[in-house]
């Protein structure tokens, strides 16, 4: 059951060590305790995947793995009935726990939960979901996200996240269920501009015809506005954000005025989709600066 580890993350713990290692230790980092026996089915494949995703955290959390045969008095204090039995320590005391194998996934969001009740918590977990977002884990992202959300529902980051992964996945009704979590008065909150902006896009796109189509109709009628800017709600949300942009820059163009300045609006919501630091979107911003200006 023992396994070498790259780094003091995980440990184990003995009666004499438990206080230390857990209670005291919670007190600065979240700690979670796994309590195991060698000759425990389950323990062996629950242990290393338990372990995974522990390192995985990068340090918002450890782990404190307690041998009950040989140290069956904290077992009797904390009432071990079974194992394997996992509780997870914030600021002293036993804040969650679980019995029995359990999935990845559960494990993920279980550890994601801990990491976000620590200081710093939540902000390691944000960061953890947004790079499983953008490595397409989507199913882990959306799990993570929402480990946030349980813990603190208004967190304006995890919310933009949430419906962001959503759209992801191609739910656009998932996401917007995510609108009525935003707290009153945070509607305009820079942090939720691109997920926001997203979505706007994304419902758009589910009123406008195919690509082909749209193209073709461009193609045969250039100053066809109504077509240019529903080809370029189509490509945004195939992901082509060079098209969409040249397309919008295109009408913008040939008539600026055009149904109150569509072309601009839509513009700068897809410019906001993107966020500020896409390329994309900065080459766009210039270009629509230069035409603005000329």
């Amino acid at each position: 059951m023992e396994q070498d580890t790259p780094n003091d993350l995980i440990i184990e713990a003995t009666e004499a060590t438990f206080m230390t290692d857990v209670v005291d230790a919670s007190k600065e980092i979240p700690v979670i305790v796994d309590f195991w026996a060698p000759w425990c089915g389950p323990c062996k494949s629950l242990g290393p995947a338990l372990e995974a995703e522990v390192l995985a955290a990068g340090g918002a959390v450890k782990m404190v793995k307690v041998n009950v045969d040989e140290n069956q008095q904290i077992a009797q204090q904390l009432q071990i009935q079974s194992i394997p039995t996992v509780y997870a320590f914030v600021d002293g005391k036993p804040v969650d726990g679980f019995m029995g194998a359990q999935p990845a996934s559960k494990l993920k969001e279980f550890v994601t939960s801990v990491a976000a009740q620590g200081p710093g918590g939540q902000a390691t977990a944000i960061e953890m979901a947004e790079e499983m977002l953008e490595d397409g884990d989507l199913a882990d992202a959306a799990e993570t996200f929402a480990a946030i959300l349980e813990e603190d529902e208004s967190n304006l980051a995890a919310l933009s996240g949430a419906i962001r992964t959503a759209l992801a996945q191609g739910d656009v009704e998932h996401a917007k269920g995510f609108l009525s979590m935003i707290p009153e008065g945070k509607a305009d909150d820079p942090v939720l501009a691109a997920a926001l902006a997203q979505l706007k896009l994304a419902e758009a796109a589910e009123e406008v015809g195919e690509t082909a189509e749209l193209r073709a109709a461009v193609e045969a009628d250039p100053d066809n506005q109504q077509a240019r800017l529903d080809l370029a709600t189509a490509l945004a949300a195939e992901g082509d954000a060079e098209g969409a942009i040249d397309q919008l820059l295109e009408a913008f163009k040939r008539d600026r005025d055009w149904n109150d300045g569509a072309a601009k609006k839509e513009l700068m919501t897809l410019f906001d989709s993107l966020g500020p630091q896409n390329k994309a979107a900065q080459a766009g911003r210039r270009k629509f600066a230069s035409m603005v200006l000329v």
